[in-house]
């Protein structure tokens, strides 16, 4: 079993740790990975944690923020990650320019 810790970071280099989770299987697609994240912070409700986590693939599509797991960066959501006993998995929002 895998205990994974998000951090989420800024590219202004504000870094904060987020939730972490069990996650039984030792390789997970980055598509599950988000979603199960998402699904977490949503809470309880049922669907609301489904649409959570489509929400949170639709913006890695759209290039809304990167993920890196260890010092690797991730670019596909069918790419498969390795999970160990303590991997760190940061998602690195990107915050538009002024005026761009």
């Amino acid at each position: 079993m895998a205990h994974v810790r998000f951090v989420d970071e800024t590219t202004s280099g504000t870094r904060r740790d987020a939730l972490g989770l069990q996650i039984a299987e030792e390789r997970l697609a980055l598509r599950e990975l988000i979603r199960r994240r998402a699904a977490e912070e949503a809470g309880e409700g049922g669907e609301d944690r489904e649409r959570a986590g489509e929400r949170a693939v639709e913006a890695f599509g759209r290039g809304g923020f990167l993920v890196l797991v260890g010092d690797r960066q991730i670019t596909e959501l069918d790419e498969t990650v390795d999970l160990g006993a303590a991997t760190e998995v940061t998602f690195l929002r990107l915050v538009p320019l002024v005026g761009g």
